[in-house]
């Protein structure tokens, strides 16, 4: 195995030419890196390439919904109640009360 093949594990983050991925697998008999792009794209780097390629460490991205192609509401993650009825309405239900 290579040297080179050992620094890193599944899971790592890399970015290269400005766009991050991260390593989801490593097949070292067909001698390839699978790898996950920070939109959900995946493809295969030859090991050869892999060094032409000037991959560097770098931190996972904050917010990894870009492979998801989904927005925060859509797992009701935005924490929207003007339109509820007053029972459910915690602010409306305090004012109305004179608390």
């Amino acid at each position: 195995m290579a040297q080179w093949l050992r620094e890193f594990s599944i899971g790592d983050w890399y970015q290269a030419d400005g766009q991050p991925f991260e390593i989801v697998g490593i097949d070292v008999k067909a001698e390839i890196v699978l790898v996950q792009h920070y939109d959900g794209a995946l493809d295969e780097i030859d090991f050869d390439s892999w060094g032409e390629l000037n991959a560097r460490p770098t931190a996972a991205p904050e917010n990894l919904s870009g492979a998801l192609d989904a927005e925060a509401e859509d797992f009701g993650l935005i924490d929207d109640r003007s339109g509820l009825p007053e029972s459910r309405n915690a602010v409306a239900w305090l004012d109305a009360h004179d608390l």
